[in-house]
């Protein structure tokens, strides 16, 4: 895709945690399993200043997007049922997303191949990034658990700072809320 084309579309930023149930992935008081111990960014902070790596091999920084809203939302896994149907519901209101003139990105620590994959099964027009490393989810506060992310999602205003943070993700209905979020 050109990149042309990127900066016009709707980014959605997912990262990832574990695996996605149905449910809410965000990581429950006393699991043993080792994690972060991460407080998502809250609303009114400036965004951090990170630079995704696209599923299309293609980077684009948060700075390069300021003037316009931007949809973040990290989930757990690609292709897994919670995170299918969150991604498809979004799919589904992108059309609606984009008029708002939002950037979409979802952002997963699975590869940027697993991405592609991922995107083309399901028809999911908005980007998807990269963070196997974890350093986008830290950024933004999102506690990892086994090296994924817990579902979390940030609505950046044009400013360039935090105007929602969505810390207790249900996928169901999800991006609905997204879209509710962008036009207030």
């Amino acid at each position: 895709m050109p990149s042309g084309v990127l900066l016009g579309s709707l980014l959605l930023l997912v990262i990832g945690s574990g695996g996605c149930s149905k449910e809410a992935s965000n990581v429950a008081a006393g699991d043993s399993a080792p994690l972060n111990v991460a407080a998502p960014l809250a609303a009114g902070t400036p965004a951090p200043n990170v630079t995704f790596a696209l599923s299309s091999g293609e980077q684009v920084s948060l700075a390069s997007l300021r003037g316009k809203p931007v949809v973040i939302y990290f989930y757990p896994k690609d292709d897994t049922p919670g995170c299918t149907i969150e991604a498809q519901e979004i799919r589904d209101l992108y059309e609606q997303l984009k008029q708002t003139g939002a950037t979409v990105i979802g952002v997963s620590t699975d590869a940027a191949d697993s991405h592609r994959a991922f995107a083309e099964k399901h028809g999911l027009p908005f980007l998807l990034a990269s963070d196997e490393g974890g350093a986008l989810a830290t950024a933004f506060g999102v506690p990892l658990k086994n090296g994924r992310v817990a579902r979390v999602s940030f609505v950046v205003g044009p400013d360039g700072r935090i105007k929602r943070t969505f810390a207790q993700v249900t996928p169901k209905g999800h991006a609905a809320e997204l879209l509710a979020a962008i036009k207030s």
